[in-house]
């Protein structure tokens, strides 16, 4: 269960619980330290009670005679005044102290009557012009225990608020320490989610291990990104040199292939070149758009368009495309539907969606181009009974030359057309998914805001 908690929860539970703990133990020994020594303070307050009450004695014409502080009861003690034959003479007694314990000089005695404990201290005291007496002084220890047990309740009932204040501060002093982490775990999303790898964790001075994360993250990402810039510009290179050579081998095919006198075997090699050349050229373009669009160059140029409009015409011109492989484009397209869109890039979408799907569609099948509002959305679907995509493949299939199965179609599609896709519907503020199952056709989905 432990496994599914947050570092946070984990650090929260093992400081608290430390804390609570050493806590618990620190007010155990406090407690019986305290134990003894308010017993051992009921005992020295008895003595020193008993021993200063000889002041308060005085003989007078023969009679003994004490003043009033005699009876006033200081720190539970009872004082009491005897005749060396037992008889009392002055003081007050406890209620419920019923027995009359020997007299023993100077010595502290425990007496038990019925629930209730009782500390009994003596002394014999020479009164001049009265003789000897004894001064008794008794105490309750149990009331003293008493005292000191509703205090230890007490401590007891603030324990759970106590173990609550202590959670709460681990947690708080967790949850700072952790910051650094969380800030780094949010860059990271941010990084995945906008795909800027020029995001940087940026944490402020620190010399611990997190900090150091921290650095070594960033200065990852500062590596990776001038990785990416000279990816992105070698292939932008690579485009433009090579965008003229493959226009020339197009064109020069195109035009050999105009002689008659070629033979049957010659005009199908040219044929072949010819295809080849266009299939690069197509890719280059590709490439180039894709270039633009990561150094940001790439702008659209959009406006209201009847996009019902554009995705019919669109289905109709890719009809006969579809016809070479006997595929049927089936349209259900809701009309008047008109969004802020780029009219080139927009139609561009709708071709390498329906190209995708007539490409990997079954020989005589159906490829079904639908459009309908749904609220504040216009959907746009492409589905096809074709070979399917793998499960095991549907997360890479935005991936640039990705391309599941070779033999889902002709080697002709470059596996640039579906990041192109992507990245068109992501530039008007919409988001593009796919639905497939392993022979069994795909479909596609896009979704614009209106």
């Amino acid at each position: 269960m432990m496994k599914r908690w947050s570092i946070k929860l984990k650090l929260t539970c093992l400081y608290g619980g430390f804390m609570l703990l050493l806590i618990v133990a620190a007010l155990a020994i406090l407690f019986s330290l305290s134990t003894q020594e308010v017993l051992s303070s009921v005992q020295s307050d008895l003595k020193k009670q008993v021993q200063g009450s000889v002041e308060e004695l005085e003989a007078e014409g023969g009679y003994l005679e004490a003043d009033s502080d005699f009876y006033n009861m200081e720190n539970g003690v009872y004082l009491s005044v005897y005749g060396v034959d037992g008889t009392f003479l002055y003081g007050r007694i406890p209620t419920g102290f019923g027995s009359q314990p020997d007299f023993e000089h100077d010595t502290l005695r425990t007496v038990r009557e019925g629930q209730e404990t009782f500390y009994v201290f003596d002394i014999s005291q020479d009164i001049e012009g009265y003789g000897p007496v004894y001064i008794r002084g008794i105490t309750s220890v149990t009331r003293a225990e008493n005292s000191f047990t509703v205090t230890l309740r007490f401590a007891l009932i603030l324990l759970p608020g106590l173990a609550v204040v202590l959670v709460l501060l681990s947690y708080f002093f967790v949850r700072r320490a952790l910051l650094p982490v969380r800030r780094i775990t949010d860059t990271v999303k941010e990084i995945r989610e906008e795909a800027d790898l020029s995001r940087r964790v940026d944490l402020p001075g620190g010399r611990d291990e997190i900090y150091h994360l921290a650095d070594t993250f960033d200065h990852l990402l500062s590596e990776l990104e001038e990785a990416f810039a000279r990816e992105r510009q070698f292939t932008s290179d690579v485009s433009h040199e090579l965008r003229t050579p493959a226009a020339v081998i197009l064109l020069q095919s195109e035009e050999l292939l105009s002689d008659p006198s070629l033979s049957e075997p010659q005009r199908e090699q040219l044929e072949a070149i010819r295809k080849k050349a266009g299939d690069m050229s197509a890719m280059i373009s590709q490439l180039l758009l894709l270039s633009r669009a990561d150094q940001g160059r790439q702008v659209l140029q959009k406006e209201p368009l009847d996009i019902s409009e554009l995705t019919l015409m669109t289905a109709e011109e890719q009809q006969l495309l579809a016809d070479e492989k006997h595929i049927s484009i089936v349209t259900d397209i809701e009309p008047g539907i008109v969004m802020e869109a780029d009219e080139s890039f927009f139609i561009r979408l709708l071709v390498n969606l329906i190209s995708n799907s007539i490409s990997y569609g079954r020989e005589g099948g159906t490829t079904k181009v639908s459009l309908h509002r749904e609220e504040q959305e216009a959907v746009l679907a492409v589905a096809d009974d074709g070979v399917g995509i793998d499960g095991k493949d549907l997360p890479r299939i935005w991936d640039r030359f990705y391309r599941a199965d070779a033999s889902r179609g002709d080697s002709s599609h470059s596996g640039l057309g579906l990041s192109i896709v992507k990245w068109i519907a992501k530039e008007h503020g919409g988001e593009v998914a796919v639905e497939s199952e392993k022979g069994r056709g795909s479909t596609f989905t896009c979704r614009f805001p209106l």
